[in-house]
């Protein structure tokens, strides 16, 4: 399973979206300098690495941002424990104004 079907997956059960996008944007950090495994490498683009989320859910009315960011990143644990670099969050409640 790739890590951005895993990503859906997960956040559609905890969350019940009415809307969900999960956007590979690995490829926009090309060049990018990172530390892996104690070294420095510049980064190929290549992978599911780096995601955006934008995700609309009833589950986040009444929680702050910071609350709906931890949710999102308790939801998605293993992921980013087992190598996703980068993860932006955009979640709303149903109603609210989107970025879209």
């Amino acid at each position: 399973m790739s890590i951005q079907t895993a990503i859906e997956a997960k956040l559609r059960e905890r969350f019940a979206p009415e809307s969900l996008d999960v956007i590979n944007e690995s490829h926009l950090h090309a060049g990018h300098h990172h530390v892996e495994h104690g070294r420095e490498e510049t980064f190929d683009g290549t992978g599911e690495t780096h995601f955006r989320v934008r995700i609309v859910s009833a589950a986040f009315a009444g929680m702050s941002r910071v609350e709906r960011h931890r949710a999102v990143n308790e939801a998605l644990a293993d992921q980013l424990r087992a190598g996703l670099h980068a993860l932006a969050i955009e979640p709303t409640a149903p109603g609210e104004k989107t970025r879209r």
